[in-house]
């Protein structure tokens, strides 16, 4: 069963999304200034949560002649650090056209036992080009997301840090055997920073 409004906030008082908003935000004040601003919303809707990309860091593939990405044996040169850039509008990275980046969830999660978490794209940025890789957070894993995006695009395109870039569905099941925590996973207790491959 997906997980509604009511739970998720429940939850985020037990820890659940760190910092947790519990409206939708679509408008800030920025600094001392009067006036808001829009920004790609963020925070808690009817059956989600939409978390923000982290001003931390953010990094795109490029191609090295001769190498080949192996999630074996990852190479971590094959990943670009891409600066953080501010104008008007907001901070932002530049993801390349045609190309693929990673970037961090400024929210830190703690997934109950009996909950597994899925990651989709927000239609703002899937109106872009951008696609935000559908990926798990299971029972009793904690940490920042890393986040995974593909420009399918032929323009480069910004992705907003401290704004909303994809949200959050909490499916509840029944108790599982061995939780993400149990089995030591390899993704546990992630900090905010991009993690790479691992085996």
């Amino acid at each position: 069963m997906i997980k509604n409004d009511i739970w998720i906030t429940e939850m985020a008082q037990q820890g659940l999304i760190s910092p947790f908003e519990p409206s939708l935000i679509r408008k800030v004040q920025k600094d001392d200034s009067v006036a808001v601003q829009p920004v790609i919303s963020y925070g808690l809707s009817s059956y989600g949560y939409d978390i923000r990309l982290s001003s931390a860091e953010f990094r795109i593939f490029r191609h090295i002649p001769g190498t080949i990405i192996d999630p074996k044996n990852f190479n971590p040169q094959n990943l670009e650090p891409t600066a953080l850039h501010t104008d008007a509008n907001g901070s932002y990275f530049i993801l390349p056209a045609h190309s693929y980046g990673l970037g961090v969830a400024l929210e830190k999660l703690e997934v109950p036992e009996n909950i597994t978490v899925i990651c989709i794209g927000k239609s703002t940025y899937a109106r872009c080009g951008i696609i935000a890789n559908l990926t798990p957070a299971e029972a009793t894993w904690r940490g920042h997301l890393t986040l995974e995006f593909s420009n399918s695009s032929s323009a480069d395109c910004r992705i907003y840090a401290n704004e909303g870039v994809v949200q959050l569905l909490f499916l509840e099941g029944e108790p599982c055997a061995i939780s993400y925590e149990a089995r030591q996973g390899k993704y546990q207790d992630q900090q905010e920073i991009v993690t790479l491959a691992r085996i």
